[in-house]
């Protein structure tokens, strides 16, 4: 079972779990501004195999065409994450947050003294860490709490 994942366009919520649990987990509409100019199935089944990944898609034709792929059922991302538990993906959140909600790209602690946008707590009160690749900060707020509580439900 892959930590590399390649979610599909009806899976953008879950893609947002799934890297809060330390999933490699690309999105094929990141920045798709218009998700009609969306990849094709052909190249996302070619992205899969160049990048090593094992694509999650609720398109039955893309998953028969998939050398590696997991077929979810729901619309419901709660139901999803019940999905994937029950094929043996590990759902539980990192206690040092690895990669970006928003971007997948990788995050690092943010020192004490570093300046952060006006919306970021305190990192001298809060640990806070920033998206290597597009900046945005993050800590452990009321999305962690909601997004924990929802695994734990499962």
């Amino acid at each position: 079972m892959s930590d590399r994942l390649l979610l599909d366009a009806m899976l953008g919520k879950l893609t947002t779990y799934l890297r809060m649990c330390g999933y490699d987990a690309t999105y094929v509409l990141d920045g798709v501004d218009d998700p009609m100019d969306g990849p094709t199935d052909a190249e996302v089944l070619t992205n899969a195999r160049r990048s090593d990944r094992t694509i999650l898609t609720r398109d039955r034709d893309l998953a028969a065409h998939a050398d590696d792929a997991l077929l979810l059922r729901s619309r419901d991302v709660e139901a999803q994450l019940s999905e994937l538990r029950a094929a043996g993906y590990d759902l539980s959140l990192d206690a040092t947050p690895t990669r970006c909600g928003a971007c997948n790209g990788a995050v690092r602690a943010v020192d004490a003294g570093e300046s952060l946008p006006a919306y970021a707590p305190d990192p001298a009160e809060t640990d806070c860490w920033r998206c290597r690749s597009c900046g945005q900060v993050f800590w452990k707020g009321s999305h962690w709490d909601d997004v924990r509580a929802t695994i734990e439900s499962l």
